[in-house]
């Protein structure tokens, strides 16, 4: 098929949006290709339509496990195979999915970055026939980036073990200059123009009005906002406690409001994201865990409480309003302490190397992990509770936090907070075998039959979730004896059952070492810390300026030149000073030295009152007049 039947057949789009096609061809053409699409500019069918074109298998690196899980879940629902294979899933599913990888069986195979260093994938990955290699997030490879994640490092070694002629597309929704050249670099683009291409849709956002104001009372400025753009709305805060605060606050209001944040369980943040996305909820309030690859077109108006770390995440935030290409709205509110606590946590955030080994050492002996032990062929997972881990050492604050956060940043372990997640099952066999199952296996049919009464045809091929009590109810048995079937019947491959998840993870993704030898690197977490500062002082010079365009000042920083927006808070005060000062040249004009009834005036400008009264009270605060009942005059 033709891309354009491709996108038709499975998609059922009639024509690309502006710029995809030239990057699909770009990658037709197996020239590594580097694609900057603003978010909600639909990035993923830049690689899906291509991979669909070509024969083979399309790896797709992907930081996050929800969204990797989402993906696959949209394409099987179009017809197409794919897998996802991430930290913490069981051995035999990754086999499974590896297997159907390199007998062709499947288009997309999902993977982490961390997945890449594991010998046993990499020896599988040279028996399967790839087509293309997809780097989704790709900003996550530098680190001047503003969300750097050290395993994405590992892509340039592994593509020295697939074939040299298969094509790599990088995508990102934002990326600086600077930023932009370390992907290719890293990702070992090659030097000559001729075999890469880089594609940039511009950043702007014709559509979207972005405003900050500075404000002491947020709560205030939250309603009228709220108040004065009807429709959907995000509301972001910075921390877990003040999403439920402000989601209590707008309910009190009136407002229907619900929060958001990544500490709820799977089952919670799924049904509060559905009821948003299906307009049962107007307002969600949220951490910057929510929005990642959500489409909902509608939104009407995005609200930072408080300022993210960078213009980069600021602007893919912001960027979830209006993406249907009607009017919509990003406000940001600060105070002057805000932009002190954003500098003061950047600091707080780069400790002492003493510290950042004290942290280790706590790690590896709450994991019981002895020195030497190897995580370098295959990563070792083990369960981790942060209250459990602080509780146990006797420690307590930030310091601790942010020690764990470098180790992340330079490879040593992963923590992944996001595995909470609940029950699941997929059938693995259709209906007719498990119908030929159960006549040998009577016991089972009961089962059966309540699982396909309660769930349908859902689980045919896809994932499900469930509650183990739920069946046990309908059976009136207990809970272990439906987790005793559901485990059965996995191993005779009848279905694939997960059970839920209801602890962190922390993967320890090299060998483990003495905590006084740990090869961390200094310089390079002083070169993060200049950046990330550089980071936080573009975001205070965007909150603060009052007299350049908020769209002109954005992509000024993604290196793109713009002219004024006209519709951003700083554009529309200059119109209203403007047209201020035509106005009152005319009024002035009229009045010379006399004093005149403000209906006499209004006639003779050939307006009504009502709308020379607003201009009359803005000249009065400018000194231009004075107003003595219904006289006017110049000052």
């Amino acid at each position: 098929m033709t891309i354009h039947e491709i996108l038709h057949k499975y998609w059922e789009y009639d024509k690309f949006r502006p710029m995809q096609e030239d990057i699909i061809q770009s990658v037709l053409q197996n020239r590594d290709t580097l694609a900057l699409l603003p978010t909600g500019g639909g990035k993923s069918i830049c690689f899906q339509v291509p991979a669909m074109a070509k024969k083979g298998v399309c790896i797709v690196v992907s930081p996050l496990i929800a969204l990797m899980k989402d993906q696959v879940q949209q394409l099987q629902k179009r017809g197409i195979n794919a897998e996802a294979i991430f930290t913490g899933m069981p051995k035999r599913w990754q086999e499974k999915a590896l297997e159907k990888a390199v007998n062709g069986e499947i288009k997309f195979l999902y993977v982490s970055p961390e997945r890449l260093k594991s010998r046993d994938f990499k020896e599988r990955v040279k028996y399967m026939p790839i087509c293309l290699l997809a780097i989704d997030e790709a900003h996550c490879i530098s680190q001047w980036g503003y969300d750097f994640r050290p395993p994405y490092l590992e892509i340039a070694e592994f593509r020295q073990i697939i074939p040299p002629q298969i094509p790599i597309i990088a995508l990102t929704a934002t990326a600086t200059e600077k930023v932009k050249i370390d992907i290719q670099e890293k990702l070992h683009f090659p030097k000559d123009d001729t075999k890469k291409s880089v594609f940039q849709k511009s950043f702007a956002r014709e559509n979207l009005s972005y405003s900050v104001f500075r404000v002491e009372d947020k709560e205030t400025k939250l309603l009228q906002i709220l108040n004065n753009v009807k429709g959907t709305a995000v509301v972001y805060v910075r921390n877990r406690k003040s999403t439920q605060l402000v989601a209590q606050m707008l309910q009190k209001r009136g407002i229907s409001a619900d929060f958001y944040h990544a500490g709820l369980s799977t089952d919670v943040r799924s049904q509060k994201q559905d009821d948003w996305i299906n307009n049962k909820i107007r307002v969600i309030v949220s951490t910057n865990a929510f929005g990642m690859g959500i489409d909902k077109p509608d939104v009407r108006v995005v609200v930072h409480l408080e300022m993210p770390d960078s213009l980069e995440a600021y602007y893919q935030e912001a960027g979830r309003a209006g993406r249907d290409e009607k009017k919509a709205y990003a406000v940001a509110l600060y105070h002057n302490k805000d932009l002190e606590t954003l500098e003061n946590r950047v600091l707080e955030a780069y400790p002492p190397l003493q510290t950042i080994q004290d942290a280790y050492q706590m790690l590896a002996d709450y994991c019981q992990l002895s020195v030497g032990n190897s995580g370098e062929d295959e990563i070792q997972t083990f369960d981790f509770d942060w209250g459990d881990f602080q509780t146990k050492f006797n420690i307590s604050g930030t310091q601790t936090f942010y020690a764990v956060k470098k180790l992340e940043e330079q490879g040593f372990v992963q923590i992944n907070e996001n595995s909470v997640q609940a029950s699941q099952f997929m059938f693995v066999v259709d209906k007719m075998k498990r119908y030929e199952f159960q006549t040998f296996h009577t016991g089972y049919a009961p089962f059966f039959k309540v699982l396909e009464r309660i769930y349908g045809g859902q689980g045919e091929g896809f994932w499900v979730r469930f509650s183990e009590i739920e069946i046990a109810n309908a059976l009136k048995t207990t809970k272990e004896e439906i987790i005793r079937q559901l485990t059965y019947l996995d191993s005779v491959n009848m279905i694939q059952y997960q059970p839920a998840q209801t602890k962190s993870q922390i993967f320890w993704l090299t060998q483990r070492y003495e905590a006084e030898k740990l090869p961390f690197n200094l310089l390079k977490m002083e070169e993060r810390k200049h950046a990330h500062l550089a980071q936080i002082r573009a975001v205070a010079n965007y909150a603060q300026s009052g007299h350049r365009c908020r769209t002109e000042m954005l992509l000024a920083y993604f290196g793109e030149t713009y002219d004024q927006c006209g519709v951003c808070d700083v554009c529309l005060e200059k119109k209203k000073s403007e047209k201020l000062a035509h106005s009152s040249t005319s009024i002035l004009a009229l009045l010379g030295n006399e004093k005149m009834e403000i209906s006499t005036l209004a006639q003779k400008l050939n307006i009504s009152e009502k709308d020379l009264v607003p201009t009359l009270r803005e000249m009065l605060d400018h000194q231009l007049v004075e107003i003595d009942g219904v006289f006017v005059k110049r000052f």
